[in-house]
């Protein structure tokens, strides 16, 4: 039998958390998984909508910035596993407002360190194998020139706000599983795509305005190559680090799929128009070249050798394959996108939870 674990998912309501929290509700009956969420403009509970009746599946509304809840939350849930997924994670978003970076980022990790070490390190607390797991990003490693891959070994060079208040959060968890013995593990990701992703994000955004026949934005000559992880291929991932990585491990998940944004938006303007029976290359008349984004990082790429050779992970689809069911998926569920883009599921929570 299974055995029986309390399991905390920080951000579960976001693009990765909701497909982490489902995986787990979903292959882990005998757990109990709690998702945490502030519910801040990412966070969307109708991305959870299959499975919020499970019985062994509590969504709890609450901020990690705010240390007195979530040092009671811990005293009372006896959680014996941490997946810290909640951030601010908007490139273009800490570039105008670092400070919400600073706050959600580091404080808020803190907190939940904090915590995680008062009840797992207190000896009259029965709890077992504990763990706590930071979900990092590729972008604390910098950026990358035409050659090479980040690996384990590669140094933090963070260039945005985002990304260093990333780096921070990853050196604080690091430091707790040193200095007081904290079972902590690491990973970080190449860019995720799939379904529910928030549309300011490039593929959702160009899928949307493809579908309205709106201009497609596209960072100074789409020159900048990013690795693409689909995100349910993530969620595995982290599944397989969390049962089978040992406290201090440490890996990076990427997709081997390396595109520049002006090919990957040509690809799926070819999709688009497939689809929608448009006449070929109509869709790509929508792309608008715009002013680049301030330190635009020119290209990431992960090696993802040490996570397949240890713990027997690979991404099971490839970019082109995994593009059209994305594309699918946005075109199947146009009324969740058109609650996303009019602000319509932030009140979600208020109709489905207030009540119970």
């Amino acid at each position: 039998m299974t055995e029986q674990r309390k399991i905390l998912i920080t951000g579960g309501a976001g693009f990765i958390g909701s497909h982490v929290v489902r995986l787990f509700v979903k292959k882990y009956p005998a757990y109990r998984i709690f998702n945490l969420d502030k519910l801040t403009y990412a966070g969307n509970l109708e991305n959870l909508h299959d499975i919020e009746k499970s019985p062994n599946y509590e969504f709890i509304k609450g901020d990690i910035t705010d240390a007195e809840f979530i040092n009671r939350l811990f005293q009372e849930k006896q959680f014996d596993g941490v997946i810290h997924l909640a951030a601010e994670s908007h490139v273009d978003r800490s570039i105008v407002s670092p400070m919400d970076f600073i706050i959600t980022n580091i404080v808020g990790t803190v907190n939940l360190l904090n915590a995680a070490k008062m009840i797992w390190l207190n000896p009259n607390t029965q709890i077992t194998n504990p763990k706590f797991y930071q979900i990092s990003t590729d972008e604390v490693f910098g950026s990358l020139d035409q050659g090479g891959y980040f690996t384990e070994k590669t140094s933090y060079d963070p260039r945005s706000p985002y990304s260093a208040s990333k780096a921070s959060a990853d050196h604080l968890v690091r430091a707790y599983g040193h200095t007081y013995k904290l079972p902590v593990l690491v990973t970080h990701c190449s860019n995720n795509y799939g379904p529910y992703q928030f549309p300011e994000k490039l593929i959702p955004l160009a899928i949307n305005n493809i579908r309205n026949s709106k201009p497609i934005p596209v960072y100074s000559k789409g020159e900048n190559v990013r690795d693409w992880l689909y995100v349910e291929d993530h969620a595995l991932a982290i599944d397989l680090v969390f049962h089978k990585g040992n406290s201090g491990d440490h890996y990076n998940i990427g997709g081997f799929n390396e595109w520049k944004n002006i090919d990957l938006i040509h690809l799926l303007c070819n999709i688009m128009d497939k689809k929608l029976g448009r006449e070929a290359g109509a869709s790509a008349k929508l792309i608008t070249f715009v002013t680049d984004r301030p330190g635009h990082d020119l290209r990431y790429a992960i090696d993802s050798t040490r996570i397949s050779n240890e713990l027997g992970w690979k991404p099971s689809l490839q970019f082109e394959e995994g593009l059209e069911k994305t594309v699918d998926w946005y075109l199947s569920n146009t009324e969740w996108l058109e609650h996303v883009t009019s602000g319509a599921y932030q009140h979600y929570y208020d109709q489905q939870y207030h009540h119970r």
